[in-house]
């Protein structure tokens, strides 16, 4: 359903670039999406040929508006409401974050022994 006038908080929260609408309106108050460089409130009504900036956890998005859509629905769908032309340099970061990644979880055979290699120890050293 196509409406007049549209909050860029839902907008953005129906495209799916953030999982709720309170976590959109949140990223508008602190200055992390941004039209044509000016910060922008959650209320500002979208239009469509806009484009907008935002910053996600994971990346910065800029988006043009290509059609208005005031529900949330499936990703294959959402995606044919707007046009993702963020930066190659901004893909090639996040490309080569992904591959230095640390899980955190310890390396195989390093950190602290496990109760076999507690038992070996106490054995060798013989306590």
């Amino acid at each position: 359903m196509e409406t007049e006038k549209l909050r860029i908080d839902k907008y953005l929260w129906a495209i799916r670039l953030f999982k709720t609408r309170s976590q959109a309106a949140d990223a508008c108050d602190k200055s992390k999406v941004k039209c044509n460089g000016d910060n922008i409130k959650a209320s500002r009504n979208v239009h469509v040929g806009d484009e907008y900036e935002v910053k996600t956890e994971a990346k910065r998005w800029v988006i043009k508006v290509t059609a208005l859509l005031d529900h949330r629905v499936q990703y294959s769908e959402a995606v044919n409401n707007y046009q993702d032309i963020t930066p190659p340099e901004e893909l090639d970061r996040i490309k080569f974050q992904a591959a230095v990644f640390n899980t955190g979880k310890r390396m195989s055979k390093q950190g602290r022994p496990t109760k076999k290699d507690k038992r070996d120890l106490d054995g060798f050293t013989g306590s």
